[in-house]
This record gives structure tokens, C-alpha cells and sequence, in this order.
């Protein structure tokens, strides 16, 4: 039988109170809320940032309908990667430990640490850029910098998880504050967004490639681990109806968390096509849209946008490094000190900058590490949910299995589709 590694969260209160429904509507949702908060930041991280600035301002509104999908599919498997930690009270990585053979076990766990290490790449350098132009530092200091923040706040956990989770939060409420901002500051064509928003369409070969960056990084392998692992025995529910009912919940929380993602995605695309679409199109690295910022739309435009990367930089460098502890702490049911992990997850990023790779490059070349490791959590969070033995009379309807296996098809075969194009062997 599984074992934990880490002691079990109290349940609060105010949990107790829900399940024994003393409490209703919103105030029912609050005592479970944080979980998919947490995990929203891997959609709003650095990486997202490089592809939605391509997005809009090669292409305008044009794309916005991937974003819509791609939002839409991360919601299907954080709910269900969520379901799966609160019916086993065990994350996916230890499922995956206790059900697989051991050989795919280690295998999985050395391509998700690697994986893990790749969007710490992405989200740490992000910070990192960010003060970097803010304050006009060297690269290498910005990431001294984001080293250190980014352990304090991981210190935070250790106070209790709700610190950690309201710190994220309102790092999050920083980056759509600021993308709200940029909505007044940036000129938009809401008549043409209206419509193409809901109209699918691919210009050309290169919106194709950016449309396959935008889907096949949608669904993270280390936010598929984390959901599950915040989830698992947050609240001991006495019945299955008790159950059902904090399920859904944090299907409820998943929809609004994930919304708030998503609209913040949405509006990265509509400020960089109100920015640049019509006169800088090839705007496509993160310093060269604040440099085009400032003389377009002023330094206040350009300051809330490197305040909005730093706070995504901050919090998914967090979020990032708490994945990597749950996934060792499932796969292999060992845990290493906090600092340990956060420099070994760094280090790769101090490695590429040294070695003179241009930063936004590396971002670039972390999505596709993140493609090779997608595969493995996905498709074992499908088989997992739709096994009877494993979730009882929680498992997924056939609908809901045939709409998992439909995305993880499209999401996958996009991903080689990415793989092939940047390795030339396909011309998008």
C-alpha cells in the first residue's frame, strides 16, 4: 500500500462545517478554494507570455480562438487531475507507483524531473527578464534576485498552506490587474475581436506553428502532478455524498480560476495586436515588445507590462518547484530539503545564461522538453480516472472519457507536430 511521505493536512474547520452543511454558496467554495489558483499560474507563466506576444502581433485577433480552445482543455484535466486526488486521496505520481511497473515508474519520474526543470527555465528566467529591464540589471543578477524571492515564498508553505496559496493568489490578481490596465492603455478593435474570436482560422504555415506552441504547451506536465497532490486529503469527507459535493466544488473553482487564465491570456494577445499588429508584426521576444512599448503606448504601458512578467515569474517559479518536490515525493516516495531542490531546478537556468543562449530562445526550447514529458501524465491521468477500481463509482462517464481522449489526441499530435518543426524535419 502507498505510504505518505509527508504528514497529512488538518482539515479546517470551515471544511467541516460545508460538509455538514452548515454552509452555502460562496462561502462553501472559499474553505476548498486554492488548488486550482496555484495550478492557473502554470497557465499565465512566462512562456505563455513569449507565444501570445507572437500570437497578436503577427496575426492580430486571428488566433484568440486557439487561446479559447486551449483554455477549454486545460479546464477538462485540472478537473480531472483534481477528482483524482480528492476520490484516492493520493496523487497521480504515487498512483503511478503503486499501478504501474516499476521500470515506466522510473522512467516517468526522470523525464517528469527533467520536465520539471525545463518550466522552472522558463518561469525563472521570465522573472529574471523582467527585473532585468525594470531596473536595468544584468541578466545574472535579476536571476540572483528571483532565486531568492522565490525561496522566501516557498518558505511560506512551511507556515501553512493558505499563506503560500493567498501569496500566489494576489500574484496572480497582479498579472490580470495589470493586463486589465494594459486593456485601457492599448488601442482595440472590439468589432473585429467580437468576430474572430469564435471563427477559427490559420492564415498561414507560421500561424499553424504558433497555434501548435500555443495548444501544445496549454496542458503542463507538472501542473497535471500538482493538482492532484494539492487535492489529495486536504478534507476527509465521511461519504461518498461528501464527496461528491467537494468534487464539485473544485470543479467550480477550476472554471473560475481557469477563466481568469484564460481571459488573461486573451488579453496578452489583444494589448500585443493593439500594439504591434499594424506596425511592428515581428515583435516575437519579450524584451523587444518592452523596448517597442515605451515610444508606442509610453513607459507606463511598458513598466505594467514588466511588472505583470515579474509577479508570473515569481509565482510560477514557486509553483513550479513545489511540482518537483510532489513528483519525487510520489515516483520514488523520497523527499529532499526545499533548498536542495530549488537549486537544482535553478541551475540549468544559471547554466543557459552563462553559456550566452539567448533567454528567449531557451523559453522556446523549454516548451519542447515540456512536449516530450506531456504524454506520460496525461495519458495515465485518462487511464486512471476511467478505471472503476481506482475511482469507485467516481469514474468518468463515457462522455467525459471520449471528450479526455479527443483533446489528449489533438494536444499530442500537435506536440509532435512541434517536435518534427523544430527539429526541421516538417515545415510549418
Amino acid at each position: 500500500m502507498l505510504q505518505k511521505a509527508t504528514p497529512e493536512r488538518p482539515e479546517e474547520p470551515a471544511m467541516r462545517e460545508v460538509l455538514d452543511g452548515h454552509r452555502r454558496g460562496l462561502s462553501a467554495l472559499l474553505p476548498f478554494a486554492g488548488p486550482a489558483v496555484v495550478v492557473s499560474v502554470a497557465y499565465i507563466d512566462p512562456g505563455n507570455f513569449a507565444t501570445n506576444i507572437q500570437a497578436g502581433a503577427r496575426y492580430g485577433y486571428a488566433l484568440l480562438w486557439v487561446v479559447l480552445m486551449a483554455n477549454l482543455v486545460a479546464m477538462l484535466f485540472q478537473s480531472l487531475s483534481a477528482r483524482l486526488g480528492i476520490v484516492t486521496g493520493h496523487s497521480l505520481a504515487e498512483l503511478c507507483r503503486e499501478h504501474l511497473p516499476k521500470p515506466l515508474v522510473y522512467v516517468m519520474w526522470v523525464v517528469s524531473e527533467l520536465a520539471a526543470m525545463a518550466t522552472d527555465l522558463a518561469e525563472f528566467l521570465g522573472g529574471a527578464i523582467g527585473l532585468a529591464l525594470l531596473f536595468d540589471l544584468p541578466l545574472l543578477v535579476g536571476m540572483g534576485i528571483t532565486a531568492i524571492v522565490t525561496y522566501a515564498l516557498l518558505l511560506l508553505e512551511g507556515k501553512g498552506y493558505r499563506r503560500l496559496e493567498l501569496t500566489i493568489g494576489a500574484l496572480v490578481g497582479v498579472v490580470g490587474l495589470a493586463y486589465l490596465a494594459e486593456l485601457f492603455i492599448a488601442p482595440i478593435g472590439w468589432r473585429s475581436l467580437g468576430q474572430q474570436i469564435f471563427v477559427p482560422s490559420l492564415p498561414d504555415g507560421a500561424a499553424v506553428a504558433i497555434a501548435v506552441g500555443i495548444i501544445g504547451a496549454t496542458v503542463m506536465p507538472h501542473a497535471l502532478f500538482l493538482h492532484s497532490g494539492l487535492t489529495e486529503r486536504r478534507a476527509r469527507p465521511k461519504t461518498t455524498d461528501e464527496r461528491r459535493r467537494i468534487i464539485g466544488l473544485s470543479n467550480l473553482e477550476v472554471i473560475l480560476a481557469l477563466s481568469v487564465a484564460g481571459l488573461i491570456n486573451l488579453a496578452m494577445v489583444v494589448m500585443a495586436a493593439g500594439a504591434f499588429h499594424g506596425s511592428h508584426p515581428d515583435v516575437a521576444k519579450i524584451e523587444t515588445a518592452y523596448q517597442t512599448l515605451v515610444p508606442l503606448l509610453g513607459g507606463a504601458a511598458a513598466t505594467i507590462f514588466l511588472i505583470s512578467l515579474i509577479a508570473s515569474g515569481f509565482s510560477s517559479s514557486v509553483v513550479g518547484t513545489m511540482a518537483g518536490q510532489m513528483i519525487m515525493q510520489g515516483f520514488v516516495n523520497f523527499r529532499i530539503p526545499l533548498w536542495l531542490r530549488r537549486a537544482v531546478t535553478m541551475l540549468p537556468s544559471f547554466a543557459v545564461v552563462i553559456a550566452g543562449v539567448d533567454a528567449t530562445r531557451a523559453l522556446v526550447l523549454s516548451q519542447v522538453a515540456l512536449s516530450i514529458a506531456l504524454p506520460f501524465p496525461m495519458i495515465a491521468l485518462v487511464w486512471f480516472t476511467s478505471r472503476r477500481h481506482v475511482m469507485g463509482v467516481f469514474t468518468n462517464r463515457p462522455a467525459v472519457t471520449l471528450a479526455a481522449i479527443v483533446a489528449s489526441l489533438i494536444v499530442l499530435s500537435l506536440n509532435i507536430v512541434l517536435l518534427l518543426d523544430t527539429f526541421g524535419l516538417v515545415s510549418l
